[in-house]
């Protein structure tokens, strides 16, 4: 495997530094001021921006469990140029999750409280767990990557020795967490939006997550297929689009015909607040990819692919800020919208982990480049 290294001050990489500067800038004022004092979270909306947040990092990071599970545990190994780049983007989204949780706690200094403090009957208790685990699993996946760069291989035989029970667990416990996140929004049934809530919120949780930790893939991919160098087959990269269309296709038969036999459809069919955010939601996210997606042309293009990938991102982006905001709000008496310092501290963690994910693939043996064929 190849990486690659670049020392090039970008356009790009200004923007990063100003977003990362300005966001730690944030967060020094809200653990110095409080919650109260720099944000608009309140008892109405005590979860905001950065819960939405959370909910999006687990789900684009959903290709690390995904792509595991196919190539070591059911054996399809075509998938495995894609393995390295699956388990990077994993692991860092869950520690961006892990840092927007600290920076969300009232009392941070308390966040060790779970560990000691049990209560088997919460999904919080089982989401930190999971979430804690799976990353420890991450942390051990991604390091054969790290060592093999220096040459210490004794370590990397250690850890290749457990591997297959360490990938059965890491894949079991993304998939409890991927679906417990809806599983938080089931006692809210007279709060959240008739349009969001389900009892099938953890089922379209998990489906949808699949759909975005590809895309993701997929788009990082295409982004670092640049400078004589393509990464990936065209041709897997079609099978990952096929495979992310099985998803979205998937998720909107279970999604509208949850809503059909529930009888909540009339409320999509009104003009209103909730349904416009609805339907920018399916539509830009899910109905509309999908159409892309089943076109093989566009499978096989790396503008169409980039595109419809995007769309999945976007989509997914908006069902989750969705349900955690747009569905508990109730236009115009009650509503939310995060303030100044709360975006600043988002921006600021989101240009962390693409910053971070283009230094270490630069750097590391991430990537398994395809040389281009000779032009003639």
């Amino acid at each position: 495997m190849a990486s690659y290294k670049s020392s090039r001050i970008t356009v790009w990489s200004v923007i990063a530094a100003t977003l990362i500067t300005t966001g730690v800038a944030a967060a020094i004022a809200r653990f110095t001021l409080g919650l109260g004092a720099t944000t608009n979270l309140s008892d109405t909306f005590p979860w905001g921006l950065w819960i939405g947040f959370d909910f999006l990092g687990i789900g684009l990071a959903a290709a690390g469990f995904t792509i595991v599970a196919a190539v070591h545990l059911f054996h399809a190994t075509e998938y495995e140029p894609i393995v390295r780049p699956a388990i990077l983007t994993a692991f860092i989204g869950y520690l961006l999750v892990v840092l927007v949780l600290v920076i969300d706690l009232g009392r941070p200094e308390h966040f060790w409280h779970p560990l000691v403090m049990w209560n088997p009957h919460s999904v919080m208790f089982e989401i930190t767990w999971c979430v804690i685990l799976y990353t420890t699993v991450l942390s051990m996946e991604f390091a054969p990557i790290v060592l093999e760069k220096f040459n210490m291989h004794a370590p990397i035989k250690w850890i290749h020795s457990v591997s297959l029970p360490l990938m059965v667990m890491g894949v079991l416990l993304s998939t409890l967490h991927q679906s417990s996140f809806g599983s938080l929004y089931l006692i809210v049934p007279n709060r959240l939006h008739p349009l969001w809530y389900t009892p099938l919120l953890p089922v379209l949780f998990f489906v949808s997550c699949i759909a975005s930790g590809i895309s993701m893939v997929l788009i990082e991919s295409l982004i670092f297929s640049r400078n004589g160098r393509r990464i990936l087959p065209t041709a897997l990269r079609a099978k990952l689009a096929k495979i992310t269309a099985i998803a979205l296709a998937m998720y909107l038969v279970i999604r509208v015909q949850d809503m059909v036999s529930r009888g909540v459809f009339h409320h999509a069919k009104h003009l209103s607040y909730h349904s416009i955010a609805f339907w920018a939601e399916l539509l830009i996210g899910f109905a509309v990819p999908l159409a892309l997606l089943l076109i093989t042309r566009v499978r096989t293009s790396r503008r169409g692919l980039y595109i419809a990938s995007l769309m999945v991102l976007a989509g997914f982006a908006l069902n989750r800020m969705n349900t955690a905001i747009t569905g508990l709000e109730d236009w115009p008496a009650r509503t939310y919208f995060p303030s100044l310092l709360e975006v600043l501290i988002t921006l600021g963690i989101a240009a962390i982990g693409f910053t971070a994910f283009s230094f270490i693939a630069r750097r590391l043996p991430i990537f398994a480049p395809e040389p281009l064929p000779p032009q003639a």
